[in-house]
C-alpha cells in the first residue's frame, strides 16, 4: 500500500506547493473557526459578569474579526483544493494514458476492454480524492494539534497533554478501527465495478445473440447480481461511514469532560480566571472539526490504493517495443527482408513463425496464404513492430526496424485490416486520423478514389458507433480513403476482402492497386486464405505452421500440385474452368 500511495505522490509531486498552501489555508479556516466560537465564549462568560462594555471591546472585535475571515478563507481554500485536485487529475490522466500508448496493443491484448474501461475511467477517477480526502486531512489534523498544543500550553502542560490525548485517538485509533470493518471492501467494489462494467458492454454488444439463444434473462439476472453486490458493499461502506462520526463526537464530549476535570481546581483555586476557562472547553469542541474527515482519509486511501494498484498493474509492465534512443533515418528503399526470423508469443510454446525468410523487392506484389493459425497474420504484427521476433532479423531497405523508431515505421506503412475501426463521430474526423492537416478537397478526392464519391458532400454526417451507419463494404472503402491520404510507401492488407462479397471484394483490390500502381510504386503486402484473383501477385508465399512450404507465381504453383494447388482446388471446386487459369 505505501509504495502504491508513493508512486502516486511521485506522479503528482509537481503540484505539492499548491497541495501545502490548500492545507494550510484549510488550517486557517479551522483555525478561524476556533477562535470565533472561542472569542464568543469569552464575551458570554465576560458579559455574564457584568462588566464595562469596554472590556468586551476585545471579544466583539474578534468575533467580527474571525466570523468574517473565515468565510473567506473557506471559500479561497476551496477554490486552492479544488484546483488542486483537477490539476492531480489531469496529471495522473495525461500520465496514464502516456504509459499506455507504448503497451499498445502487444501488453493489453491480455486484458477484456471492459477492464480497460474501467481503468482508464472509474479508477482515476477515485484519485480526484488523493490529494482532497487522503493527503490534505492529516496534515490539517497535525497543524490543529500543534496550535492548540502551543496554545493550551500557555496555560498548563495538563491541558495540551489532556488534549492531545483525545486528538491521538480521533487521528489513529478510529481511523484504524473502521479501516479495519471495511478492510477489502473498497478493493471488492472495484472488483465487482470490473465485472459489471466487462458484463454490461458484453450485454450490449452481443445482445443479437444473447436473443437468439434465449439467454438475455440469464445474462440480465448475472448483471443484477452483481449489481446487488455492490449495492451491499456500499451500505456497508456508508454505515462504518456513519459510526465514525459518531464515535469522534464521544470522543469530543469526552476531551470536554476531561478537559473540565482538570480545569476546576485550577479555576476553584483561582490559578485559571474562569472566564478563560469557558474559552478552553468551547475552543477544544471546536478543534474536533479537523478530526471528522480523518476515518473518511484511511476509507479513501484503501479505495485510491486499490485504484492505483490497478493502474500500476498495467504501466509496470515493460513494453514489447521499445524506440532505439538514436533510431537511423528511415531508408530510402521499400523493400522487405526477414531473415530467419522466428517468434512465440508469450505463455505460448509453439512458435507462431519459425525460421521464416523471404525478400520483397521494393514495388513488388506479394500475397501470404495458408489455412488459419498459419502465422500470416503475425507477419504483418513484426512488420509493423507491435512485437519484436524472437529470432532472426526483419529489414526495410536493408535497415534492421529495430535500429528505426516505430512511429516512423507506422508512418510509412499503410494497412487495411479485415475489421476498419471507424469511431463514433463524423465522416471528416475518421479520415483525418489519416492526415489531420487534409482539407476538405482532398478529403473528397480520397471518397472519389475508394469509390465513396457520394460521402463527399456529407463529411460532417455520423458514422454511427463502430461505424454502424455504413456497410461492410463502405467500412472497407473508407480504409482505402485512409490508405489514400496515408500515401505510404509500403501497403499492407490483412484479410482486407474477408467480410466482403464477391463482387465488393473484386472492386476494392481494383482500387488499392491502383493506388499501389501509382508512381513511385508501393510496396505490397497481402495476408489471406481466400485465393481469388491471385495472378495479380508477382509472387505468393504459402505459409503452413509457421513455416514458408512453397513459394512463387500463381501458374507455377499450381503447377507443383502441393499445398496452394489444393487449396485453390477446394476454394474452386465449382468455378468454371476457364477461371482456374489464374485470372
Amino acid at each position: 500500500m505505501l509504495t502504491v500511495l508513493a508512486n502516486l505522490l511521485r506522479i503528482v509531486r509537481p503540484y505539492q506547493w499548491w497541495m501545502l498552501l490548500a492545507a494550510i489555508l484549510g488550517f486557517a479556516t479551522i483555525g478561524s473557526g476556533i477562535g470565533l466560537l472561542a472569542t464568543a465564549a469569552y464575551i458570554l462568560a465576560k458579559a455574564s459578569l457584568h462588566p464595562p462594555f469596554t472590556e468586551l471591546q476585545l471579544g466583539i472585535a474578534g468575533v467580527r474579526f474571525f466570523g468574517i475571515i473565515r468565510g473567506v478563507l473557506r471559500y479561497i481554500e476551496r477554490l486552492v483544493s479544488h484546483n488542486t485536485t483537477f490539476k492531480t487529475l489531469s496529471k495522473v490522466r495525461a500520465w496514464f494514458y502516456e504509459s499506455l500508448e507504448p503497451l499498445a496493443p502487444a501488453r493489453l491484448m491480455q486484458y477484456k476492454s471492459g477492464d480497460l474501461l474501467q481503468r482508464i475511467t472509474a479508477d482515476i477517477d477515485i484519485l480526484e480524492n488523493l490529494y482532497a480526502r487522503v493527503i490534505a486531512p492529516p496534515l490539517t489534523a497535525i497543524m490543529v494539534t500543534a496550535l492548540m498544543w502551543i496554545w493550551l500550553g500557555t496555560f498548563s502542560l495538563t491541558f495540551s497533554l489532556t488534549l492531545f490525548i483525545f486528538h491521538a485517538v480521533a487521528a489513529v485509533g478510529i481511523p484504524l478501527l473502521t479501516g479495519y470493518l471495511n478492510r477489502g471492501t473498497a478493493t471488492e467494489i472495484s472488483a465487482v465495478r470490473t465485472d459489471l462494467q466487462t458484463g454490461t458492454i458484453d450485454c450490449i454488444q452481443g445482445i443479437g445473440d444473447l436473443m437468439v439463444f434465449n439467454r438475455f434473462d440469464d445474462h440480465a439476472q448475472h448483471l443484477r447480481e452483481l449489481k446487488k453486490r455492490e449495492l451491499f458493499l456500499q451500505r456497508k461502506q456508508a454505515l462504518v461511514q456513519g459510526s465514525h462520526e459518531s464515535l469522534t463526537g464521544l470522543l469530543m464530549n469526552g476531551a470536554v469532560l476531561a478537559l473540565a476535570w482538570t480545569l476546576a481546581p485550577a479555576v476553584s483555586a483561582g490559578g485559571i480566571n474562569g472566564v478563560y476557562g469557558a474559552l478552553i472547553i468551547i475552543a477544544v469542541m471546536a478543534s474536533f472539526e479537523a478530526f471528522f474527515p480523518l476515518p473518511d482519509a484511511a476509507q479513501h486511501l484503501e479505495s485510491n490504493t486499490a485504484a492505483g494498484k490497478r493502474l500500476f498493474e498495467i504501466v509496470d509492465a515493460a513494453p514489447a517495443v521499445t524506440a532505439p534512443e538514436h533510431p537511423e533515418q528511415f531508408p530510402a528503399q521499400n523493400s522487405i527482408g526477414f531473415d530467419s526470423v522466428t517468434f512465440t508469443y508469450p505463455g505460448n510454446h509453439q512458435p507462431a513463425l519459425s525460421n521464416v525468410s523471404f525478400t520483397v523487392n521494393e514495388g513488388e506484389k506479394i500475397a501470404i496464404v495458408g489455412p488459419s493459425g498459419a502465422g500470416k497474420s503475425t507477419v504483418t504484427s513484426l512488420l509493423l513492430r507491435f512485437w519484436n521476433p524472437s529470432e532472426g532479423n526483419i529489414l526495410i531497405g536493408g535497415t534492421c526496424i529495430e535500429h528505426l523508431d516505430p512511429e516512423t515505421i507506422r508512418q510509412n506503412i499503410g494497412i487495411v485490416s479485415q475489421k476498419t475501426y471507424l469511431f463514433g463521430t463524423s465522416i471528416r474526423e475518421n479520415l483525418l486520423l489519416a492526415k489531420p492537416a487534409a482539407d476538405d478537397e482532398e478529403l473528397k478526392q480520397a471518397l472519389a478514389f475508394a469509390g465513396l464519391e457520394p460521402f463527399g458532400s456529407k463529411l460532417d454526417q455520423w458514422a454511427g458507433q463502430h461505424g454502424m451507419n455504413l456497410s461492410g463494404g463502405e467500412r472497407q472503402r473508407m480504409a482505402i480513403a485512409r490508405l489514400f491520404l496515408q500515401n505510404a510507401r509500403m501497403v499492407i492488407l490483412d484479410e482486407a476482402t474477408v467480410n466482403l462479397d464477391t463482387i465488393t471484394e473484386k472492386s476494392v483490390m481494383q482500387s488499392i492497386l491502383e493506388l499501389c500502381d501509382r508512381q513511385p510504386a508501393k510496396t505490397l503486402l497481402a495476408v489471406t486464405h481466400r485465393l481469388r484473383n491471385m495472378g495479380q501477385f508477382d509472387r505468393i508465399l504459402v505459409f503452413k505452421n509457421g513455416r514458408i512450404v512453397e513459394e512463387g507465381s500463381h501458374h507455377e504453383l499450381l503447377r507443383k500440385n502441393g499445398l496452394y494447388a489444393s487449396m485453390w482446388a477446394l476454394q474452386h471446386r465449382n468455378v468454371p474452368a476457364g477461371i482456374l487459369t489464374g485470372s
